[in-house]
């Protein structure tokens, strides 16, 4: 696999690694080096810290499972970890259909803190450095979310192509189909991810708007909560069937209002925090020292359109108060 950059007319600019290391050498260092690459594909694919975690140790396992002799003829190991990476993964997509029907309520991606923050609330201690994963506009919640609205082959081969840079003639290899095939299915995604961006909001206006949100809940303004919420807002909670939540989205402005304040009323002295949300303004649900839920938000204009409430616990390891 050559692994090689292809502008082609991508959504994005190189993104987070951009093919860096495919010619690194097979020695240990150079090998373990392309992981925070591995981690940030494997995010990107799966939406799961946890799932790409896993992807990236079975790559490293079948690498070292190699003879040194085998691992010498190859190439470029880079290449070849992305390449084995990137099929484990779309397995996965492949099977996460079957899986998401088995889980209580709705799926949503892991959310994830601060880089500064990282790590938090590890049961093992401190995050390794390279499992961290670059927070761009490719994993904010929003574009997760229209991520797996698509067919895992457009996934990967949008995500590898406008987001890494990697060439159709490599992804071709990876999901079995031809260059055009895998052009294809870029262009189809892209459509996707373009009429969502369409009308996106900069980061500080959508700060402000998330901020006076967190006010207005927290002083119970129904008025000013109704301002700052789009007439057809929806709210998607997961629980995974761990903690109570509500297992349909909660869609329009009076109905999500209604829905605040009876959060509101079940965790009285809960506090609410301004943290940063897979790299954008979101907040952060404290009660009693424990994270209750993290909020993600789409704002478009002056008003937010989706909000996104995790509670799930197996989700919000990385998160501490």
């Amino acid at each position: 696999m050559s692994m090689q950059p292809d502008a082609g007319d991508a959504v994005f600019g190189a993104g987070a690694g951009a093919g860096e290391g495919a010619g690194a050498g097979a020695g240990a260092g150079g090998v373990l080096r392309e992981r925070p690459r591995l981690i940030n594909l494997a995010y990107r694919f799966l939406g799961s810290l946890a799932d790409a975690e896993d992807v990236v140790q079975e790559t490293y396992m079948r690498w070292y499972a190699m003879s040194a002799q085998q691992q010498a003829a190859i190439v470029s190991p880079g290449g070849w970890l992305t390449k084995v990476a990137s099929r484990i993964c779309l397995d996965l997509l492949g099977s996460a259909r079957a899986r998401r029907e088995k889980y209580v309520g709705e799926w949503l991606p892991e959310p994830l803190p601060d880089r500064a923050e990282w790590g938090g609330g590890r049961s093992e201690g401190t995050a390794d450095p390279a499992d961290r994963v670059t927070l761009d506009e490719s994993v904010g919640m929003a574009f997760l979310v229209v991520l797996e609205a698509m067919t895992p082959a457009e996934r990967v081969a949008f995500i590898l192509h406008d987001v890494f840079r990697y060439p159709f003639s490599d992804i071709g290899e990876i999901v079995g189909r031809s260059p055009a095939a895998c052009r294809q299915l870029a262009t189809s995604a892209r459509r996707r991810v373009r009429a969502h961006q369409s009308g996106a909001t900069d980061t500080d206006r959508r700060a402000g708007v998330v901020g006076a949100f967190k006010q207005a809940w927290e002083s119970q303004d129904i008025k000013a909560l109704i301002g700052l919420l789009d007439p057809e807002v929806s709210v998607v909670s997961d629980g995974g069937g761990l903690v109570r939540t509500r297992l349909e989205p909660v869609v329009g402005s009076a109905e999500v209002v209604q829905s605040l304040l009876v959060i509101s009323a079940r965790a009285p002295g809960a506090t609410i925090l301004e943290r940063s949300v897979n790299g954008q303004p979101g907040l952060v649900v404290e009660h009693e020292g424990v994270i209750m839920a993290v909020m993600a938000f789409d704002v478009v204009g002056d008003r937010i359109q989706h909000i996104w409430g995790v509670r799930n616990p197996e989700k919000l390891r990385l998160w501490a108060s």
